[in-house]
């Protein structure tokens, strides 16, 4: 792959990586304007969330497999397109029923990122860490972005406002990546690593054992996505002020924190073993969980930014473990059933939420189950195979 595909294909996936984050996040804050607009509670608007959710899990198999075999830079324009068209249709709608379907189509558009998207990037980069260190910035920047973006456009113009101007964008960059295709900048090659080949017994092991780790991932990430900005409104009233912009802020200082560990993440994966990595992420989650159940005012706000700091950091070690005990020609594939467990566990996480705000009014028992998962993903994590010490860089191909 030429030096210019190469940066062109990062470009265009980190943006993937961005605007998918920012369309499955911004609607925890445009629904806060909704309880006052449509005069209906919480827990009954964030749940017509959940089929959205599910298909951003369900939907990623397919996109991997299309990817796989038809191309990887057509299943980015399908999606860039796909969400445009479904933001704007969002703005549009006037009832639950229907907002229900515009969410899941953006639900659907945006599985196609992480199976398609991330093994792309991995596919064309020499350093792969490192590639999926600044990727990973993008993602948090999307979920930052949707805080900041939401919270003012529906401030300034509205709810509506904050699902048409996102959609708007979306269109138009699929148009450039679909002019960046035709003109020869994008290619489907490879930076070609001759990789050190797993056994057969080892990918059973640790594809079960990320199978683990993943869903408790997924819930703790989903849960934490949905209920955060709720929580900042019940308890951190005095520093956000009144409005959503105040939230949306303040989720948007949390979620930048955690991209920019990413690259620390990334740098410490092309460096080091990678299961002592991912396994300390796990082991400081549990006391991290427990304290966002109890504490309020800065302490939360501290502990808040911690979690996605922890989760962020392991994810290149999560992506090149499952990477480099997957088979080559499936790997779009094998990184689509990570994101069904992952992103397939949101209706549970999203239900989890609702119930526990309907039946308590708050969020402590939530975050002292989600410790208790990241407790178990802590004993699963310990049978990783590769030791504490770091594996031997794979060669480039002549």
């Amino acid at each position: 792959m030429s030096s210019t595909s190469g940066r062109v294909t990062l470009a265009f996936s980190c943006l993937g990586h961005a605007y998918m984050h920012l369309f499955t996040a911004f609607y925890f804050v445009i629904v806060l304007a909704l309880e006052a607009d449509w005069g209906l509670p919480y827990h009954q608007l964030i749940e017509l969330w959940t089929l959205g959710a599910l298909l951003v899990g369900v939907g990623a198999i397919p996109a991997g497999w299309l990817s796989d075999r038809w191309s990887a830079a057509g299943m980015m324009i399908v999606m860039f397109v796909g969400l445009g068209l479904a933001g704007m249709a969002c703005a549009f709608l006037d009832t639950p029923a229907a907002l229900l379907l515009g969410l899941s189509a953006i639900g659907l558009f945006s599985a196609i990122y992480h199976p398609v998207g991330i093994a792309w990037l991995v596919k064309s980069a020499d350093r792969p860490g490192r590639a999926l260190g600044i990727n990973g910035i993008f993602g948090s920047v999307g979920i930052a972005a949707a805080g900041i973006i939401a919270g003012a456009l529906i401030d300034l113009y509205g709810w509506r406002a904050a699902f048409f101007v996102p959609g708007v964008i979306s269109l138009l960059t699929g148009a450039a990546l679909f002019v960046c295709l035709r003109l020869g900048l994008v290619a489907e090659g490879s930076a070609r690593r001759v990789e050190p080949k797993a056994s057969r017994s080892d990918r059973i092991r640790v594809f079960a054992i990320l199978l683990t780790t993943m869903f408790a991932m997924g819930i703790i990430f989903q849960a934490t996505q949905t209920a955060l900005p709720k929580i900042f409104d019940l308890r951190l009233r005095d520093l956000v002020g009144e409005g959503t912009f105040g939230v949306g802020a303040l989720v948007a200082v949390v979620y930048l924190a955690g991209g920019l560990v990413q690259v620390v993440g990334g740098y410490l994966a092309d460096r080091y073993a990678l299961k002592p990595i991912y396994l300390m992420s796990w082991v400081l989650q549990v006391p991290v969980l427990i304290g966002i159940g109890l504490l309020t005012g800065p302490p939360l706000l501290v502990l808040a930014t911690m979690t996605v700091l922890l989760g962020a950091g392991a994810l290149p070690a999560e992506n090149l473990l499952l990477n480099r005990y997957s088979p080559e020609k499936h790997r779009g594939l094998a990184f689509g059933i990570k994101y069904v467990i992952a992103f397939g566990s949101a209706p549970l996480a999203l239900l989890l939420v609702a119930k526990m705000n309907a039946l308590t009014g708050e969020f402590l028992w939530l975050y002292v189950s989600l410790a208790g998962l990241a407790s178990v993903a802590t004993f699963a994590a310990l049978l990783l195979p590769g030791g504490w010490r770091r594996q031997p860089e794979p060669a480039l191909a002549e």
